[in-house]
């Protein structure tokens, strides 16, 4: 049986820590005098007094989670999370229809970047400090930040970990699972305040430099301007960037060894090996394509290509051009690298380098085995056989994925007037990219789709960003036999 009286306990303590980040946003607001305040403090109170009725009047006898609790409890925290988060919309109408208040609060937290606002500057600081915050907190993850800062209350976060922590290994920390997310939430919180120095550094003021640290650390790509960074007319701001989106996209507990110098030589990982390899020859190619079709000098080229290359992979979806207009091969490269992503254990969506690593792997295993039949022949990754479990899982999730898009594009092309706006909504959304083709490339945004097309691209968004199964699993009727 699945422990709801538990649940509903863990997930009131969980409302806490939302209204403490909606009290922040109430600083903000009085910071600046702006009249989204009575917002804020009306989200505040109601989050609160939800959270203080589910943690502190719920009885529980038995603090035991079983493997379905996690799964079942994830799930449910960013649907709630969710639920609270639009309410500041609301309240201030700043977004007052719901269905798009929901739509951009789950891109918020599930650090898509997809939005529906036409006219991001004229928001009030608190409310767009509001929408950096909830991608900052779904970046590296709720439950995350439960184990992180409430360890003391007795639960066991194994299970809600794995949930949530994206990619099928989580092998680079060797520590328990809430030390293990303390560092990550150290290491998180540092690059954020390294990432807003350096770009007070360049010129850019404390609430832009603090709102962007936190987008892009979070992989989110939502911003303060509505021309996104290409507002800051900057080479040294983009190449800042660049860097940050860079990292974020890097497995944090690679990131981690390397800082304690347990790993020497971040090469060694075959993952980063091949996400370097990746931004490489992609940038090379696109740089190349816009310096000899005349689109701009070869400097100009090269970090357009490498900017637009490194935040799609990395699924944050900040834009300096509009890719748009490239040449149709160098739009392909863009569209394949949505599908991809960067690192398992980092911030980034999609189907995660180590996975298409192993994919390929095994690939070339099956066709030695075929020569080999009676040989034992495992795939291996950094050195060490990999457990067929694991392989199976990779698979299953691979194959699972394509058939969500492919079955997702169908429907969407429904709502949409061609099948580049549906294809590229689907895979945007489940890879939670941000930008697409089409209406909703990276100069236009989602507002002018039908409130259930939205609707649908938010379950999408929640399906990709808890990595299919994590959802999937609870529509299942072996989840809830006993």
């Amino acid at each position: 049986m699945i422990n709801f009286r538990f649940i509903v306990n863990i997930i009131g303590k969980l409302l806490l820590v939302e209204s403490a980040f909606l009290v922040l946003c109430i600083v903000v607001a009085l910071i600046y005098g702006e009249n989204d305040l009575l917002a804020f403090i009306y989200s505040a109170v109601i989050t609160l007094t939800a959270g203080s009725l589910m943690a502190f009047t719920v009885k529980v006898k038995d603090r035991v989670l079983a493997k379905k609790d996690g799964y079942f409890i994830v799930t449910s925290t960013w649907v709630i999370f969710t639920v609270f988060g639009c309410l500041p919309y609301l309240f201030g109408n700043t977004i007052p229809s719901i269905v798009d208040a929901v739509f951009e609060t789950m891109s918020g937290f599930t650090t898509t970047g997809s939005s529906i606002i036409n006219n991001v500057e004229a928001l009030p600081h608190a409310t767009l400090f509001w929408r950096s915050l909830t991608q900052w907190m779904g970046g590296i993850g709720i439950i995350v930040l439960l184990l992180a800062i409430l360890p003391g209350f007795g639960i066991e976060g194994r299970d809600m970990f794995v949930a949530e922590v994206t990619g099928p290994t989580h092998d680079k920390f060797t520590a328990t699972f809430t030390s293990t997310a303390q560092r990550m939430w150290t290491l998180y919180l540092s690059l954020t305040l390294l990432q807003t120095v350096f770009l007070l550094l360049g010129g850019m003021d404390l609430f832009d430099s603090i709102c962007h640290s936190f987008t892009t650390m979070a992989t989110g790509g939502y911003s303060t301007k509505q021309n996104s960074i290409a507002y800051w007319d900057s080479a040294y701001i983009q190449y800042v960037f660049i860097i940050f989106m860079f990292l974020a996209g890097t497995n944090f507990g690679l990131m981690y060894s390397v800082i304690l110098k347990k790993i020497r030589n971040p090469f060694r990982d075959e993952e980063f090996k091949l996400y370097f390899l990746i931004v490489v020859v992609s940038s090379t190619i696109i740089a190349l394509g816009l310096y000899f079709n005349g689109y701009s000098d070869l400097e100009k080229s090269i970090r357009d290509a490498l900017f637009q290359v490194v935040t799609i992979q990395t699924t944050t979806g900040y834009a300096t051009t509009d890719y748009l207009l490239w040449p149709p091969l160098l739009g392909i490269i863009i569209f394949v690298l949505m599908f991809v992503g960067a690192s398992a254990g980092s911030t980034s969506g999609g189907l995660k380098c180590v996975r298409i690593s192993l994919l390929f792997k095994n690939s070339f295993i099956e066709m030695k085995r075929i020569i080999h039949p009676n040989g034992i022949i495992n795939v291996k990754y950094n050195n060490k056989s990999v457990h067929p479990n694991i392989m199976s899982g990779v698979m299953g999730f691979a194959i699972l994925y394509i058939f969500i898009f492919g079955i997702s594009s169908v429907i969407m092309s429904f709502f949409t007037k061609d099948i580049a706006t549906a294809c590229s909504a689907v895979i945007t959304s489940l890879s939670n990219v941000g930008p697409g083709f089409g209406e909703i490339g990276p100069m236009g945004n989602f507002s002018i789709l039908p409130g259930i097309a939205k609707i649908f691209l938010a379950i999408l968004m929640l399906v990709g960003r808890l990595e299919v199964f994590t959802v999937l699993v609870l529509f299942s009727r072996t989840f809830w036999k006993k």
